[in-house]
This record gives C-alpha cells, sequence and structure tokens, in this order.
C-alpha cells in the first residue's frame, strides 16, 4: 500500500463533483501531481451498488496513492461502504466529506452539515478508521458552517484516527465567494499534531506563501486545476509547452471513457480551458451546441492551436 511523504509537501488534487474523474486524475498525475482523489461518491449510493458509482471508482495505473472519498450521515451506511471499498484493490485511503456545501447533500445531513454536529462527525470518522482496511483515513472540511470553529473539534477528529485533515479555507455560509482564508486554517493546523493540507484559491503563484502563512503539510487544488492540469506542474517549477495537446488528449480520454456522452460532459472543461483565450466567447458558443465526437474535436484542435 501506498504511503504519502508529509515531509515533502505534498500536492493533492481535490475532489470535484463531475470533474475530478479518470481522464481528469490521469492528466494531473502526469503532470505531477502526488495523490488524487476521486469525486465525492455517496455511501448510501455504493451500499445500494449504484452502477455509476462503482464506475466512478475506477483508477489509472498510474494513480498513486488514490484516496476515495465518501460522504455519509449516518455511520452504519459509512461502515457498509467502506467494507464495499475493503474488497477493491489499488485504494490507500478513504476520506470523510464534511465541507460539501451544495444544499441537496447539506439537507441530508451530510458534507458541510457534519460540521454542525462534531460529535456525529468523529463517530463517522472512528467507524471508518475501525472498518477500513486502508493505509489512510482523512477528513476534508471546511473552517466551519456559519463560524469559523473548526479549530475547536480538529483534535477531536485526531483523536477519532484521522490521519491528516484537508482544510478548506471558507465556511460552508461562503460558498467560493470572497479569499480563502489562510490564518483561519493556520489555527486549525496549531489545534492538531497530524498532517494538515490547505486547500482554497491555491495556484503556481501564491503556494509558497500559503504553505509559510498556514504552517501546512501539503496543498489541495480543486477548481485551480480544471482547465489547468499543468498546475502541478507550474507549482513546481516546470514548463509545459505543448498545452493545446493537452486539451486534445483530454478530450480523447473523455472520449474513450464516456463514448457518446463525452462531448456534453466535456464543455464544462473547455469553458475552463479557453478562459481569457481571443475568441473564447465564440468558441464556446459553438462547443455549447455540438454533440458529435469528431466535430468537437476539429473544434478544439483548431481553436486552441498557437492559443498558448
Amino acid at each position: 500500500m501506498n504511503t504519502i511523504d508529509f515531509s515533502k509537501k505534498p500536492t493533492f488534487l481535490a475532489p470535484l463533483a463531475g470533474l475530478s474523474d479518470l481522464p481528469l486524475r490521469t492528466l494531473v498525475k502526469r503532470f505531477g501531481c502526488d495523490v488524487t482523489t476521486s469525486e465525492m461518491i455517496s455511501a448510501n449510493a455504493l451500499v445500494y451498488e449504484a452502477q455509476k458509482s462503482y464506475k466512478m471508482l475506477e483508477k489509472s495505473p498510474f494513480e498513486s496513492p488514490y484516496i476515495v472519498q465518501l460522504s455519509g450521515e449516518k455511520p452504519e451506511a459509512v461502515r457498509r461502504a467502506v467494507e464495499i471499498l475493503n474488497d477493491i484493490e489499488g485504494i490507500d485511503g478513504i476520506d470523510l466529506n464534511c465541507g460539501c456545501p451544495v444544499p441537496k447533500v447539506v439537507k441530508q445531513g451530510a458534507g458541510a452539515a457534519l460540521l454542525l454536529e462534531p460529535k456525529r462527525l468523529c463517530e463517522i470518522v472512528e467507524t471508518v478508521k475501525k472498518t477500513s482496511n486502508k493505509r489512510y483515513t482523512s477528513v476534508k472540511m471546511r473552517l466551519g458552517f456559519t463560524q469559523k470553529d473548526a479549530f475547536k473539534f480538529a483534535f477531536d477528529i485526531e483523536n477519532a484516527g484521522a490521519d491528516y485533515i484537508c482544510v478548506h479555507g471558507r465556511t460552508r455560509a461562503e460558498g467560493y465567494s470572497g479569499v480563502a482564508d489562510y490564518e483561519a486554517v493556520a489555527r486549525v493546523k496549531a489545534s492538531v499534531k497530524i498532517p494538515v493540507i490547505a486547500n482554497g484559491d491555491i495556484d503556481e503563484g501564491n503556494f509558497l506563501h500559503v504553505l509559510e502563512i498556514t504552517g501546512a503539510d501539503g496543498v489541495m487544488i480543486g477548481r485551480g486545476a480544471v482547465g489547468k492540469p499543468w498546475v502541478f506542474a507550474e507549482l513546481k517549477g516546470v514548463a509545459v509547452a505543448d498545452k493545446a495537446g493537452v486539451v486534445a488528449e483530454h478530450l480523447a480520454m473523455m472520449g474513450e471513457v464516456y463514448g457518446e456522452r463525452a462531448t456534453g460532459l466535456f464543455r464544462k472543461h473547455l469553458h475552463e480551458y479557453s478562459k481569457g483565450l481571443v475568441g473564447a466567447s465564440e468558441f464556446r458558443q459553438k462547443v455549447n451546441f455540438e454533440n458529435d465526437f469528431e466535430a468537437m474535436r476539429r473544434l478544439v484542435e483548431d481553436f486552441f492551436r498557437d492559443k498558448f
């Protein structure tokens, strides 16, 4: 089972619903991302053998270490989901989502809603730790639900069995607005002995500054990697020459994984890849109404040629 070297300040790809799928994870791994994480998977869906959830577990042979993130509000459902994951090789850790701000998830009592019930949160962490045969048990959370109070119970999460914590520098109430509060992440870091990974608004321009302010043991990038999977190479000072080729390869991988659904699913990536480029608005209009894979491939090839 593969280990994470926290002494080297590892980089993580954040779990992103509908985005951090097999093609994107394969790309970021090639560009130097140290640890990849699956999309958030519902414990309930996994328990009831939802085929879509099993598909989301598929990984590239290059993904190592590889973490699967679960969302759940009931210890028993999470336990049963972990037992299923125990039988799947190639998974190095299980992460509990305590940060998803989406109303549908929060109303169920999962995601960021667990920050309102630290005792139940810790009970679920303990359940994962006791049940899992994987190397790592971790928690990805926000600074709090409405108040930045996660530092008050982060130590309890550690005692419940978490091996490391990922902290997004916003509360649930803030969503993705404003700026990440790295000093608040530092308070969480100071309250525990286990590694803490900083998350929120991190890119190649500020990650060293973030590490300095937070004292974190690594960084996690989510939205900053969408339309820019090479960001992990740039964090390490490695220039990426053929970015147009990366976009084309990403589309090709989407076609292999999703078949005829690839064009629709790839649009959100193309919107990010094209952001800030000359002619981006017209290009987006075209791809928004293009459903033929080969036609989209030609549009991508023509638009991104000589753009980067």
